[in-house]
Order: structure tokens, then sequence, then C-alpha cells
């Protein structure tokens, strides 16, 4: 099961945010009930695509890379580099999907910008 959901939830982020089809990964990975906990953003599945879609046409070369992939039981979560183009930093991001029936239902995120500079050697990734 954890394998699966880790392959629902990667599948779904590639379709989303790397191939910028937010509206297909949606009606193909995310359930009829889509709970959302980014107090900014409504719950369900068309919020998530309607902005996601204006977001790209702003943001051409926008994408993500997975740096990890945990999964507990129903839970899977990404560790992610996202950024909008060459010259953005970025943000590490950690995105947390509860998947159900092979479908993802619910999200949580925190989210944090790359730094000029840090107080370490170590990045954030």
């Amino acid at each position: 099961m954890q394998e699966n959901n880790k392959k629902i939830v990667r599948d779904f982020y590639e379709l989303a945010f790397n191939q910028h089809k937010p509206t297909e990964a949606a009606k193909r990975y995310i359930g009829t009930r889509y709970v959302q906990h980014n107090p900014y953003v409504p719950n369900g599945a068309e919020a998530f695509y309607s902005y996601f879609e204006g977001f790209f046409k702003e943001h051409p070369k926008s994408r993500v890379e997975i740096k990890r992939v945990l999964a507990d039981g129903d839970l899977v979560v990404l560790h992610l580099h996202s950024i909008t183009d060459e010259q953005d930093r970025g943000r590490a991001i950690v995105d947390v999907f509860r998947v159900e029936g092979g479908k993802i239902v619910e999200h949580w995120d925190v989210t944090q910008d790359v730094p000029e500079a840090s107080a370490n050697s170590n990045t954030m990734f």
C-alpha cells in the first residue's frame, strides 16, 4: 500500500508541477473530497487546478525537483525544491498528502525560501 501511495503522489506531482497539467493531474489523482490545510487555499480539486493553471501561464519555466518521498500508512511526504525560473533560488517545500482508495484526499504543506546566505554550510536538501 505505501509504495502504491508514493507512486500516486509522485505521479500527481510530476504531471501537475513539471508537465504543467494541474487540471489533468487533479482529475486523475485527487478524490471527490479534497481537504486543504493550507490556510490560503480553499478545499476541493477545482481550487487547486484553477490556481495553478494561471500560475503556470505566468511562470512557464517553473519546475519542482522531488528530493525525497516518504510514506507512513496512508500519508505520503514529499521534500521538494521548487523554482519559478533559472534565476530563482526557490523554496524548500514539505508537502504531506493523505491517500484514500487510490486518490489524494487531504493536503498539508510547509514552505521556506532558500536564502542567499546560510549560517552553516549545509543545504536545505
